[in-house]
């Protein structure tokens, strides 16, 4: 403890060590608290603003303290920048012998046995996956990790991954005829013995419920656990406390099945044509939706005559595909290991079509989400509270979370609430950044309601002068998919005519790191987008000035997972929108806004367009959640301001 003051101070380890380090009180107060916490094993709950420097200050009393510690951030992108850039810094900057080691789920890893047997069954899904998987074998001969994030020649979303690597319904663990030179096992190992690992959400909830050997393994030996952009784990938790079971796996089950019998049981053609049936079977069951990427709740799909029979036919033909398997399992490691995935996916359907999970319906919610190409049965726990409290109980240690964005207000009720965390510390800092200087926030004026036909054209309409206005970068932050792509059109007709050079993105043309890349080399591109870029998206300096939100980030009610639980809020006497819908929307907004401001150089105009912003009581709870920049509802002073910076 006596020591993080002087590691922050002006002439301390981390000054000397990096370039541009400055020492800021809200910073080396958060880390006193984080090394309190872990010396004590207790649950903290921190907000920090953005530009605290919340990384160093959880990660310097986690390097002092001697401790085991799992960091979990909220994406792979950030894990990777915490392994390679942000834990090597500071662990050189104090010098100290501390071992760290990354671990990913096995997804990202190559898998021998995988590529392998694709490469010899020779069957993708385009030219271009074909390429591809050559390529992942040339660098399968080279690569000492087998992280597909280090293959550069091929793109991470690329569908060949899915060939070249394992699940955990597909791996042979330790029957595997690749196991000594498993990347998969190599990872855990390092994990294991790795004084500070790095995970991410999705992996750790996954592994945890799972009871894989990777996080749940580590826990037992681990004296602390830090959350960072802890304000997505609610929404995480929920997804791996439930059961899903999706066509995609029946698929892959199908595939690997060929794949196997191609090896194992050439002589056997009852089990690849089985397969195939199969394939045709669960084909059939997504074209009963003509929709894509929605959410449907239970309800609504009973409402298509097809769905029961369609479902009834992929059982049918799962149940045949399984009792082939059963016959074939003894004849090698892979037949018997697919044998075993379908009989658990019909176990999963089987629940799903019950209705319940042993006696838990009242607590669960069923919906279905279907996608372009694939259709997900979901049970989603109303609550992960109790759950991930007991998760907590069975495994004391330190437990920190921390985020630019938990609190409503003042206020951590809502965040603890969810995640059942009752007897947490919590502890808030703002922002170092002169916000009433560097930024406005502009709410316009005569705005239509935000449920108006022509909302879209109006939110256009206004934000035009501000882009004309702008020599800089453009975020045009959308709340829907059809919002995004009614604005982009009418912005390109506009910025068409005015500017034809200028660069105008909208999220989908690209990858995301594809596309930021160009914003950010641009210099003056304008982004049109929608969720996947609110939240975790650094942009600094002249590449973004201006930051358009559309309306107020309220889920959409239709959400069946969010009626559910609005309904199950209302059966207990509660008020739904004030304790659930909007402590969200202000987490959501904190969040879209804190896109603008990124640095003590960076100035800029955030407008959000929505008039529910100043004219409804509960928009003052999200303004005054927003950072103090100066506030107008004059067009004309936000264009003065955006022109200022031209200068």
């Amino acid at each position: 403890m006596s020591d993080i003051p002087a590691t922050f101070a002006p002439d301390g380890p981390l000054a000397r060590a990096i370039p541009g380090f400055t020492p800021r009180t809200q910073q080396t107060e958060m880390a006193e608290r984080v090394a309190q916490a872990i010396a004590d094993r207790s649950v903290l709950v921190v907000e920090a603003g953005t530009g605290t420097g919340k990384t160093y200050a959880y990660l310097v009393p986690a390097l002092l303290s001697g401790a085991k510690v799992i960091v979990s951030t909220g994406t792979k992108t950030l894990q990777d920048q915490l392994y390679g850039r942000d834990l090597p810094t500071v662990r050189g900057a104090l010098g100290v012998p501390v071992s760290i080691a990354l671990l990913k789920g096995r997804a990202n890893y190559l898998c021998h046995y995988h590529l392998e047997r694709s490469l010899q069954e020779g069957r993708f899904g385009s030219r271009e996956d074909a390429s591809h998987l050559q390529a992942i074998a040339r660098w399968a001969k080279v690569t000492s990790t087998g992280d597909k994030a280090q293959c550069s020649e091929v793109p991470e979303e690329s569908g060949a991954w899915s060939h070249a690597t394992s699940t955990r319904d597909n791996c042979l663990g330790q029957d595997c005829p690749n196991a000594k030179e498993c990347f998969v096992t190599a990872a855990r190992r390092e994990a294991m013995e790795a004084d500070v690992v790095v995970v991410n959400h999705h992996l750790f909830f996954a592994d945890l419920m799972l009871r894989d050997e990777g996080v749940a393994e580590l826990l037992p030996a681990c004296n602390a656990v830090v959350f960072d952009e802890a304000h997505q784990l609610a929404e995480t938790a929920s997804l791996f406390f439930g059961e899903s079971v999706s066509t995609s796996q029946m698929l892959e089950l199908a595939r690997d099945t060929r794949a196997e019998a191609l090896v194992g049981a050439k002589d056997f053609k009852q089990l690849p044509e089985s397969a195939e049936r199969m394939v045709k079977a669960v084909r059939d069951l997504r074209l009963v939706f003509r929709e894509e990427n929605v959410r449907l709740s239970a309800a609504q799909i009973d409402e298509r005559p097809a769905f029961a029979p369609a479902l009834a036919t992929v059982l049918e033909a799962l149940n045949e595909l399984a009792g082939l398997l059963e016959t074939q399992a003894a004849r090698s490691e892979g037949l018997e290991k697919c044998w075993q995935r379908a009989l658990d996916l019909i176990a999963r359907v089987e629940r799903w079509q019950a209705g319940e999970k042993a006696g838990e319906q009242s607590d669960r919610v069923r919906w279905a989400e279907v996608y372009t190409q694939a259709l997900a049965l979901n049970a989603t726990p109303l609550s992960v509270a109790d759950i991930f409290r007991r998760q907590m109980e069975d495994n004391p240690r330190a437990w920190i979370f921390t985020s630019a964005t938990l609190s409503v207000g003042n206020d951590f009720g809502h965040y603890c609430g969810e995640l059942g965390l009752h007897n947490a510390e919590t502890a808030q800092w703002g922002s170092p950044f002169a916000y009433e200087q560097q930024a406005l926030l502009y709410a316009p004026e005569n705005m239509p309601e935000p449920s108006a036909p022509t909302y879209a054209e109006a939110v256009a309409r206004a934000a035009w002068p501000l882009i004309k206005a702008c020599r800089g970068g453009v975020f045009v932050l959308c709340t829907s998919l059809r919002a995004m792509k009614r604005i982009h059109e009418l912005i390109e007709d506009k910025l068409s005519a005015w500017d034809p050079e200028r660069p105008l993105l909208m999220q989908g043309q690209a990858t995301r790191s594809e596309l930021l890349d160009r914003h950010r080399a641009a210099g003056n591109a304008v982004l049109v987008a929608s969720q996947s870029f609110w939240e975790g998206v650094d942009v600094r300096g002249d590449a973004l000035q201006l930051v358009i939100i559309d309306k107020l980030p309220f889920a959409p009610p239709d959400d069946p997972v969010l009626s559910a639980r609005i309904e199950h809020l209302k059966r207990q006497g509660r008020n739904a929108f004030s304790e659930y819908q909007l402590p969200h929307a202000v987490i959501s907004m904190k969040q879209g806004a804190g896109r603008l401001i990124r640095d003590e150089s960076d100035h800029g105009v955030l407008m959000v367009c929505d008039p529910r912003l100043v004219e409804k009581h509960y928009g003052k709870v999200i303004w005054r959640s927003l950072p103090p920049m100066r506030r107008t509802r004059s067009a004309d002073v936000a264009v003065q301001f955006l022109e200022s910076l031209a200068g």
